[in-house]
């Protein structure tokens, strides 16, 4: 495990990025780690994706995949690939403060 500071906040997260603790995380802390991604600025798509894996983690224990992001979130995959040009679900899921879905590589 590895610590990080995050918007001010001591966090640790593990070897690829994600916290261990997704308790720990703030809304204030996505925009740092969104911009840690190559992302200037979160818009409200962003935003409502970000929620959503969060609902998904909290009710599920993990984070949905691309095809149930683009399916259940109100965001199509296509536009999930021009929010997260990296991973939709794998960059979504650590600026949401979540494991890495499973299914991820």
């Amino acid at each position: 495990m590895t610590t990080k500071t995050v918007a001010g906040h001591d966090i640790e997260v593990n070897d690829e990025g994600f916290f261990v603790d997704p308790e720990a995380w703030t809304e204030d802390m996505a925009p740092a780690l969104a911009a840690e991604e190559g992302i200037d600025a979160l818009t409200d798509q962003h935003w409502t994706v970000i929620r959503f894996m969060r609902s998904e983690y909290a009710e599920k224990g993990t984070g949905p995949t691309v095809r149930v992001l683009g399916k259940t979130s109100g965001v199509s995959v296509k536009e999930l690939y021009q929010l997260f040009p990296k991973g939709p679900a794998k960059i979504a899921a650590r600026i949401a403060g979540i494991p890495k879905p499973r299914g991820c590589i």
